[in-house]
């Protein structure tokens, strides 16, 4: 054999035995990578999984960087019907039942400004509050600069107070329980029946409720499913 020809096999050889080390390395670091990668997609995933909690498809829904398990069929808008961050969804329940509405029977968030709402229907907008003034905040410190200077109101546990014509909450009440907690501003019953604001903030986000003011008339029921729906919407924790 040829000097040439030993170099030529001995390199042959040489380059067996690395690729034969490389091999083993490069499928190590394959499956790191792939593990690495699946563990960080498990972290950032929701601890509850869409599908799981009550009857409808449900879809994780991210506001405020705060998690919201939403019924599918109560999107009000098409365009929002996905899981994911957002920084708005508008959704309504047939009420006092909780559940979303049949599809054939949504309203848009841009009708439902034009039109009086169904009166089995309870409305909900989720929205980032961005570290804006929190509702409760408001209560205490905003609405009593423009409240009437005369006695409430009352009846059944529930405070009615009015608040003065040409302020910015003027042709308003403002509703106001401590058992079961209630906070709702209300405009008065004219050409179209008065209808209820009640605010509350869950971590990065706010939720807006809106139903009609004749349910005050069963106002402990009305702060009840108010509560449930936020627990709901919360979703179930593993």
């Amino acid at each position: 054999m040829t000097l040439l020809s030993s170099v030529q096999t001995n390199t042959r050889r040489w380059r067996r035995r690395h690729r034969g080390h490389l091999v083993p390395v490069m499928l190590g670091g394959t499956i790191a990578a792939v593990a690495g990668m699946a563990l960080v997609a498990y972290l950032l995933w929701p601890t509850w999984e869409a599908g799981k909690s009550g009857d409808a498809m449900r879809l994780p829904v991210s506001v405020g960087a705060t998690l919201f398990n939403v019924p599918t069929q109560a999107f009000r808008r098409k365009v929002q019907r996905h899981s994911g961050p957002q920084e708005r969804v508008d959704l309504s329940f047939v009420y006092p039942s909780l559940d979303a509405p049949a599809a054939a029977k949504h309203t848009s968030a841009e009708a439902a400004e034009d039109v009086v709402p169904p009166i089995d229907r309870i409305f909900l907008s989720i929205s980032a509050h961005h570290d804006e003034l929190a509702p409760d905040i408001r209560v205490r410190t905003i609405y009593p600069r423009y409240l009437e200077n005369v006695l409430p109101q009352g009846g059944d546990g529930l405070i009615q107070r009015a608040f003065r014509d040409g302020s910015p909450y003027g042709n308003e009440d403002l509703f106001l329980a401590n058992t079961p907690a209630m906070v709702a501003r209300c405009t008065r019953d004219a050409a179209t029946p008065g209808m209820c604001l009640s605010e509350r903030r869950i971590d990065g986000a706010d939720l807006t409720f809106r139903f009609p003011r004749s349910w005050l008339s069963q106002w402990r029921d009305v702060a009840g499913a108010m509560d449930k729906l936020t627990a709901q919407l919360r979703g179930p924790r593993v």
